[in-house]
């Protein structure tokens, strides 16, 4: 699992929120999770499964959103208060309810009309008090912000229930129960009961009740085909890694060793307490839990990917070429990993190995090129091998990546200028240089010397 850069159901306010602001994590074994257990939702939505992304936010508050296009962002501690796979779907479906919909698009139809209430308050508000009624003009502006929050909220309560309707429908069309998601509502609910229900005014909320969100639901999951469908055995195991893993690497070691002791030699176990060991600085340790999960499974290619990523990070990348290039091989080729190995070969220093990551890394980045950290390497290795103009091209697909258009402007003109033209990489170069140009000239302050 690997970081790259820096409750349920997230309402319309939360639309506004930059993902970019959270940590979002990557890993290969997730995102293969994600995407299997999506797939037929989103079918039945009418989404391609090739558009819509199911992403990791490093966060561990129970919550999942969107934020426009075709992106669902699920929280770490969402993952981690789930029981199994089919909770998750339904959280899943729940969001893909939004996009199918068009809520983001949506959202400022119900802003629009709260704010002319909010803003036709402050006018009576403040002639009221220049007319010498200043408790008076405070209190209208008071009421006419209260009134305006309440429209809001009002609005996106509609947009949650129809979410909640439209993911219980592509839920049964799926195939896929939706025990899960009623499971999920409430445990929710529970803790609602922690804050104490009579303290919550249901009108000044931006989801309805999960007791009325519930209600309305039941029937129509509860009788369909789906509700008795079996459990995938293979995705709740996946599902089970997957969240073992995930608190090795985001909860403090002490929490995961807690959660599973020494004495716990399950495969969930080992898991959680290699990238335990390896965040704590314990690389022994973690190798030893690694070596536990080869002696498992010898051709997991995600236990294959940790074992390499432990001795690569502990200083041994000569001995991690073994088991990454096995993992690789064994996920067809996955741009993660890949990304992991080809750093391993470049980390020899041995330039034996200097062509082999070169191949390795082009293919990472054509299978994914929205991974900066994957072209940072593919331009070091053409760095190390005398391959200037690519390395400049890698350096400002990156740039460009990170939003430094400066950067990635002046990197992608000298790769024009050393590249032969009208190759794939002259002409990439090309549209990197005339994007960041036009980026610069629309945004003249932002690129301002200083």
């Amino acid at each position: 699992m690997k970081r790259i850069v820096a409750a349920f159901a997230a309402s319309i306010l939360l639309f506004a929120q930059p993902a970019a602001a959270q940590s979002i994590l990557r890993d290969a074994e997730t995102e293969a999770m994600f995407k299997d257990m999506s797939a037929s939702i989103i079918k039945a939505s009418g989404l391609s499964t090739r558009d819509v992304q199911v992403v990791l936010i490093n966060d561990d508050s129970i919550n999942a959103f969107v934020v426009g296009g075709q992106t669902v962002y699920i929280h770490s501690g969402l993952i981690q208060a789930a029981d199994n796979a089919n909770q998750v779907q339904g959280v899943i479906a729940h969001e893909i309810g939004h996009i199918a919909d068009g809520h983001v698009a949506l959202a400022d139809a119900g802003a629009k009309p709260a704010m002319g209430i909010t803003l036709l308050s402050m006018v009576l508000g403040v002639a009221a008090i220049a007319a010498g009624s200043g408790a008076a003009g405070a209190g209208i502006m008071a009421a006419g912000q209260q009134a305006g929050l309440g429209k809001y909220l009002s609005f996106t309560r509609t947009q949650e229930a129809s979410a909640d309707a439209a993911g219980a429908r592509y839920l049964n069309t799926a195939g896929v129960s939706g025990k899960g998601m009623i499971d999920f509502f409430k445990k929710l609910q529970q803790q609602e009961y922690g804050y104490g229900l009579a303290n919550i005014d249901p009108f000044m909320q931006s989801h309805p009740l999960s007791g009325e969100r519930i209600a309305n639901l039941t029937n129509d999951l509860q009788t369909a085909p789906a509700w008795n469908a079996k459990p995938d055995a293979a995705l709740e195991e996946r599902f089970k890694r997957v969240k073992a893993k995930l608190l090795g690497y985001v909860a403090a070691p002490d929490r995961t060793l807690a959660t599973y002791p020494a004495s716990n030699n399950t495969v969930y176990a080992h898991y959680a307490r290699a990238y335990a060991y390896h965040k704590a600085g314990y690389p022994d340790k973690a190798d030893a839990e690694a070596a536990a999960l080869i002696a498992i499974k010898p051709d997991d290619p995600y236990f294959q990917e940790i074992q390499g990523q432990i001795l690569l990070e502990a200083g041994r990348p000569r001995d991690a070429l073994v088991p990454l290039r096995a993992a690789t091989a064994g996920t067809g080729n996955n741009p993660l990993i890949a990304t992991t190995f080809g750093h391993a070969l470049i980390a020899t220093e041995d330039k034996a190995n200097y062509a082999e990551a070169v191949k390795v890394l082009r293919v990472a980045v054509k299978r994914d090129d929205d991974n900066p950290f994957a072209w940072y390497q593919l331009g070091t290795v053409y760095e190390l091998t005398g391959d200037t103009a690519r390395a400049a091209l890698a350096t400002a697909e990156q740039a460009s990546m990170n939003g430094d258009h400066r950067t990635a402007a002046q990197s992608a003109s000298y790769a024009l200028a050393n590249i032969p033209p009208n190759t794939t990489d002259w002409i990439r170069a090309q549209d990197i240089a005339m994007a960041a140009q036009n980026d610069m000239e629309d945004n003249p302050k932002k690129y301002k010397r200083r």
